[in-house]
Parts: structure tokens; sequence; C-alpha cells
């Protein structure tokens, strides 16, 4: 019988089976995204700018590792890679694959690279399960270049991967997609005709749409599955339309998912959270951390176990018998069961919630240290438990001990951000409830308050990606930054303490010609991008040359631009899309004067929403007056009062752009450019000058380079040529040859872009 072959070389029967099995595919399968332009969320990573999508672009991927929860877009994100890269593509998913299919694989690998030079690319789903001997027969040829590998997990990989596996992988942890990216999902399938429903009439309410995408819990593939399962079981009306409303969509998706494993990361920072929100006296945020473990089916024994440590190492003294109670609840609990012993649950954790608190046992502890000749405390963390990843992902940065304050209380984000003064706990007005519900009621307010000015209470930032480290790269950056003044370098760090300057972060240093900025935010933002702008092309060329040896992907784009005109410096460098998370700058204003308003604005059109502005600089009309340095007393009274009046005059002009503003100025143009949340804060900066002839002869000029009127044209106004000439010789006398204490006033400006 003959047989019939379709052009790309399959038998007709065998290519109608592949698109049967295509069409019949979940919508979720179908509807993944092929290109990064179809990718919705995790901008974080994927924005423009953004290293991870730059290395995609320009197929220059090395070992990868993508961290998040389900339906976030990391397997769809290497579906992504493998539609954009010229290397060879491998799949392997860890739970059906050994260690003879990676010999496979790197056995093919070798000799496709040998005899073709071309690379392979290996994507391990579910890499956390592998164990330590199929990790370890990859390790070799991951280390030598065989193969890249692209490993996807939703366990901490810092807990389930190899160490050495880790080390040599950048790190992209995928967070749950908010609403808006989940809106975007669902319209770009029902709109979809040929992968979605774009053939079909299919409606779907509002309210109906907003219950699905709320209980999708940020996951984009329960979505579209309740999506599929509404439109395939809801009949269609008479004039063929799908209408999905709030009864189907009800039925659709029942239950949120809560991200939770007994076993992984979910349960031990879950834990990690309640047991400092009881530390931290938070009676509301301890019941929504019960609740979810509850909920999510976490065994009750577990939970009363670590109650009963906590009523002795956190409460301890302060009220004994808080061990008592606790103790009680949970022998109550195994008489009585589930569900009515969520009530001893209850009590037990609002006693310990609401119980004063004292750390006296921990008197056991330090004589222990001093025993064993140990170091003392640990680094104080957040909620996040930071057991073997606060390197890679900061969890647990910024916690704030409460027994390290007055009262053993400090305000502090317990609850998570979108639940910030819920109240979940009432105090009684009777009994022992009566004398908690003041404290109580006072510690809601003062975190409130601290939330809403921006204070510490507020949750310190996740680092969601990491980098192996390059270390002759870094040994550069470090002599480079070590490399500047006290005076400098101090204020480097001002700016970027200011900026909390995070991994992923496209950053943006408004006046690089010194590099003095643009080297720490390459240190800083290893897997975002960096641009720097130099004032001329000669300096950006300056730049680019020290920067020639950079690893490509780190190394920062350079523009040859005025501040005002970035918006179309970056369009015409094809890069009109970017917009940056944080906008540094020293002394950037100085660049144009009178133009500080219209700079401002211009920097505010590139930065994304939430975007960080961080300036320092120097303000011109508090700036060291030079009569200040010398001794005026030989002149007279007369003639030295107008010296000081002809020098004050310069600073009092306020038709000149050059010195007619301050602090206050500067965050009047940050508003009136749009920026939110404008702050700006002062300071005296003393340095120690060295000064020569030419500084003084360049005061008493008779013309300036830059066209202003020298410092002797503004003492002419007051003073005779004879009188300008004496004080000239006393100024050369005096300074010439000399270091002298030069003071100025600095601003800080931070805002945030809307």
């Amino acid at each position: 019988m003959k047989q019939f072959r379709h052009h790309s070389g399959k038998d007709l029967f065998q290519h109608a089976g592949d698109a049967r099995i295509a069409r019949e595919q979940p919508l979720a399968a179908r509807m993944r995204p092929r290109t990064l332009d179809e990718f919705f969320g995790q901008e974080h990573i994927l924005a423009p700018g953004r290293l991870l999508r730059r290395a995609i672009q320009a197929d220059q991927l090395s070992s990868l590792i993508f961290y998040g929860p389900p339906g976030t877009g990391k397997t769809t994100l290497a579906s992504v890679i493998a539609n954009t890269t010229r290397s060879h593509f491998e799949v392997l998913n860890a739970v059906l694959a050994g260690v003879a299919d990676i010999r496979r694989v790197t056995d093919e690998a070798q000799r496709r690279r040998h005899e073709y030079n071309q690379r392979t690319i290996l994507f391990v789903d579910e890499v956390h399960r592998w164990n330590k001997a199929q990790q370890d027969a990859l390790l070799p040829w991951v280390e030598n270049g065989t193969v890249v590998l692209i490993g996807a997990t939703t366990e901490n990989p810092y807990f389930t991967v190899n160490p050495a596996l880790v080390s040599r992988s950048r790190i992209f942890q995928l967070k749950p997609l908010e609403a808006r990216h989940l809106r975007q999902v669902v319209e770009h399938a029902l709109q979809n005709p040929e992968r979605g429903f774009g053939k079909r009439k299919v409606e779907v309410e509002n309210d109906a749409l907003d219950h699905l995408i709320e209980v999708a819990n940020g996951d984009a593939r329960a979505l579209l599955n309740a999506i599929e399962l509404a439109v395939e079981t809801t009949p269609g009306q008479e004039d063929d339309r799908v209408v999905i409303d709030m009864a189907v969509a009800e039925e659709s998706i029942q239950r949120r998912a809560v991200l939770y494993d007994k076993e992984g990361d979910y349960h031990y920072d879950t834990i990690s959270a309640f047991i400092k929100s009881l530390r931290g006296s938070d009676p509301d945020a301890a019941l929504y951390w019960l609740a979810k473990m509850v909920y999510a089916g976490e065994d009750p024994r577990f939970i009363f176990r670590r109650m009963l440590i906590f009523a002795s190492e956190d409460v301890g003294l302060a009220d004994p018998n808080a061990l008592v109670v606790t103790n009680a609840a949970a022998q109550t609990f195994d008489r009585v069961g589930m569900p009515e012993g969520r009530y001893h649950l209850s009590q037990a954790t609002l006693y310990l919630a609401t119980a004063p608190k004292s750390n006296s046992t921990m008197g056991f502890f330090d004589a222990v240290a001093a025993v064993e000749q140990e170091k003392e405390g640990e680094v104080p963390n957040h909620l996040r438990d930071a057991s073997r990843d606060k390197e890679g992902f900061g969890h647990g940065a910024g916690y704030l001990y409460p027994h390290a304050y007055r009262d053993h209380w400090v305000a502090q984000q317990y609850l998570p951000t979108h639940l910030q003064g819920k109240m979940f706990y009432q105090p009684g007005s009777t009994g022992y409830e009566q004398e908690i519900a003041a404290t109580v009621y006072k510690r809601r307010e003062a975190q409130l308050a601290a939330t809403l000015e921006g204070g510490q209470a507020g949750a310190p930032p996740e680092i969601l990606t990491f980098s192996p480290a390059d270390k002759a790269f870094e040994r550069w950056l470090a002599r480079t930054i070590s490399g500047v003044s006290d005076n400098l370098e101090a204020v480097r760090h001002k700016i970027f303490e200011a900026a909390r300057c995070q991994r992923h972060h496209v950053v943006l240093d408004l006046n690089a010609d010194n590099g003095l900025l643009t080297w720490e935010a390459v240190r800083q933002a290893p897997e975002g991008g960096i641009w720097s702008l130099a004032s001329s092309a000669e300096a950006a060329a300056a730049l680019s040359e020290q920067c020639e040896s950079f690893p490509g992907l780190r190394k920062p784009k350079v523009l040859a631009s005025t501040p005002v005109d970035l918006p179309e410096a970056l369009a015409a460098s094809g890069a009109g899309e970017v917009r940056f998370d944080l906008v540094i700058g020293r002394n950037a204003l100085g660049l144009l004067p009178g133009r500080g308003r219209e700079l401002l604005a211009a920097v505010a059109r590139v930065t994304g929403p939430g975007g960080k502005l961080v300036l320092c600089e120097v303000i011109p009309r508090d700036t060291q007056r030079l009569y200040r340095l010398v001794d005026l007393s030989g002149l007279g009274e007369d003639l030295a009062g107008r010296v000081m009046a002809a020098e004050e005059s310069i600073y009092g002009n306020t038709a000149d752009p050059m010195v007619n503003w301050g602090e206050s100025e500067l965050k009047t143009w940050a508003e009136e450019a749009g920026w939110r949340d404008c702050r700006c804060e002062a300071w005296e900066q003393t340095v120690q000058q060295g000064l020569g002839e030419a500084h003084v002869e360049r005061w008493f000029a008779t013309v300036s380079d830059s066209g202003r009127p020298t410092y002797a044209a503004c003492l002419r106004r007051l003073l005779s040529e004879a009188e300008v000439h004496t004080v000239h010789q006393l100024y050369r006398r005096t300074l010439a040859r000399k270091t002298v204490s030069w003071h100025s006033r600095l601003a800080l400006l931070q805002a945030t872009g809307s």
C-alpha cells in the first residue's frame, strides 16, 4: 500500500494525529506564550532593559534557574527561549529522567559542539526532584560549557539544588501574577482565534472575571483552566453566545489555591511569619498566619509544639502562665480534635500574642555561647525564613527584633501589604482583656502611622535574582569604587542608601562623566541594566573605554546627551521602551542652569511607575564664601564690609539660575514635574580643599571662560580698582598654595515616579 507523506516528512496520518493532539491540548497549554511580547507579568526580570530580556534577545544565555510558584511562567519562559535561541534545545523532566538521560544529552551536546560549533541548552523541569547523584552527573558539563542549564523549580533552590549548580547559575525568582496580568491573559485567550476562543462568541461578565482572578491567586494556569471549564460546560444561547456569569464562575473555580507545602519553603516561611508575629505582639497578623496554616492542612500539633517553645523563649517569666495556658490548650486539642480544636489554637495564639514579652530565658544560651567561645547573637531578619538563602534572595533582611526596643515592641509590618490595617482581633472590655486593650489599640495606631509615613514598619524589598560572582570583575569594581576621596564616598553611600537599589533594577546615572555612581550601580544591579549619561561625546568615549573589558551583558549603556533630551536619545538608540526603576545623579542640575524643572520632567517620562529618583546636589546659594577664608581686619571696617556685601550680592541675585535655588525650590520643581512623595533633606559638608595661585588668578581675571562675571567683576560694583587690587593681593598671600576647610551645603532629593 502506498504511503502518503506531508511536506514535513511525516505521513498524513501522523500529521493529522499531531494536529488533533494540538487542538485537544488544554487551553493553558495552547495559550502558552511563544515570544517575549506575548508574556505577561514578571516585569522585574523581563521588562525592557533588564538583563534576562537582553540575554534572551541577544541569545547570550548562561545557566539559569527559574524559581516560583505554579502558574507563574517558568516553563513558559523556557519555551520562549527555545523559540528564539540558535542553540540546540533539549528538555528533560526530573521526575522521569535519570543519569542515563543526562549522559545521552551531554554526549550529543559534545558531538554537536565539536562538529557544528553549536551550543546546547538543557531545560530541566522540576529540577529539585533530582537527587544529588543526578545533579552531580550534570555539574561537570555545566562547568565546562558543554550545556547551558535552565532549571525550573517550585522549591527554594538554596534548599533543594546542589550548591555547586546554584553558585554557577543566575537565579530568577518569579512571583504570582498580579490581577492586571491575569486580566491580560484572559483577554488574550478570548481574542486569539487560533489557540484560544477567538472564533467563538464568549462573554465573561466583569464580576465573574473578578471572581475568577481573585480565586486564581496569581496562577495563570489555574485561571485558564477555569475559563476553559466554564466555556466548555456552559450551553450557548440562541445567538450562539456563551455567557460566563457569576454562578458559572463560582462553579468553575470553587476554592482558592493556597501556596503551601508541608516540606518546602511555604511551610517554613509561614511558621516563621507566625512566630515573628507572636513575638511582635500583633494578634491580627498571628491569627492571619494561623488561619493560612490551618486552611492549608498544616498539622495542628506542629503549631502547638512551636507555640510551647515560644511560651518559654519569648514570653518566659514576663507571664509564666503563658506556658500553662498553651500546654492546656494543646492537651485539650488532643481530646477534642478538629474542627472544634480551632478554638484552642486561636485561644493559645491570642494569649501568646497579647502577653507581655521577655527573653530572659535566652540567658542560658548566652552562657553556652560564652563557654563555647562562639559569636553571640544572630543577624535580625524579617518574616521569611532565612536559614540558607539570605545572601541570594535576602529572605529575612530588615527584620526588627522587638526585644531590642523599649517595651519589647517596635512598629513593624507583620501582615501582608494588601492587609495592612486589617483587624482580626477585637479585645474585649472585661477581665484580663480590658488590661491589654489599650496596648493593642495603641500599637495598631503606631504600626499604621509608621507604614503610611514610609518608615521602618514597611517590609523591605525581597531580592528576586542572583548571579554567580565573576571574581576578577568584582575585584576591578572594588578597586575602582574604593579609589575615591572620603567626601565623594560619603555622598555615594548616602545616594545608594536612599535608593535601595535591587539586583534586578534598571538604573540611570544622570551625570556619569567620572563614573562615581555608575560603577557602584553595576555592582549592586548585576541582573538589571545600567545606563550612563555622559555630558559630551568625549566623556562618553572615555567611559566606554573604561568598561571595554566588562562581561558583555553587564556593560553599561553609555549615551552622550543632556538629561532634558534623554527621551529622544533613548529612542534614537533603539531603547525608547526602556523605563527605569532607579534614577540617580550627583550635581546633575548644575549641567543645565535654569532648567531644573525641565530636566526633572524629562526624567519622569522615562521612569517606570513607582520608580525611584535620588539626586544629590550642591546648593549653590549656600556655597563657601571666599571672604570667610581670609582675615579682612587689615583692610579696615569699611572696605571689609563692602567686600562681604559685594560677594553676598552674587548669591542674592534672584535672576541668576546658577545661584538662585536651594532645597525648597528643588522639591517644588520635582512636584511640578509630576513626581510623587517628594522630600528633600540638606546637610553641611566640610572638605579639605587645596588652593593654588591658579584659583586666585581665575577669581580675579577680567573675564571668565564661561562668560559669567568673575569674582573681581562683582567686587568692582562696590570697590574701586585700587581696592580690588588690594583685596587681590590679600587673597594671593593668604590662600595661594594653602589647604582650607571648604564648607558647602548639599541636598538629597528623593521622589517616586507616578
